[in-house]
């Protein structure tokens, strides 16, 4: 059991070891980029939802 789990352990710090994390400016790109499309995101769904709830609006009245 004790061999196992230190198997376990030694095979998960070779995996981590392969990883390449990203760099503080690529961390800062991609962040920045979220941003963008997320900004459009919300705008473009305010739109439809304002467009939407107007013609209901006029058809109700």
């Amino acid at each position: 059991m004790k061999n196992s789990v230190s198997s376990a352990f030694h095979q998960a710090k070779l995996e981590l070891a392969k990883v390449i994390f990203p760099t503080k400016p690529q961390v800062k790109q991609a962040f920045v980029a979220v941003m963008i499309v997320v900004t459009f995101m919300v705008l473009f769904l305010a739109l439809v939802d304002f467009i939407m709830s107007s013609t209901v609006s006029a058809i109700l009245s």
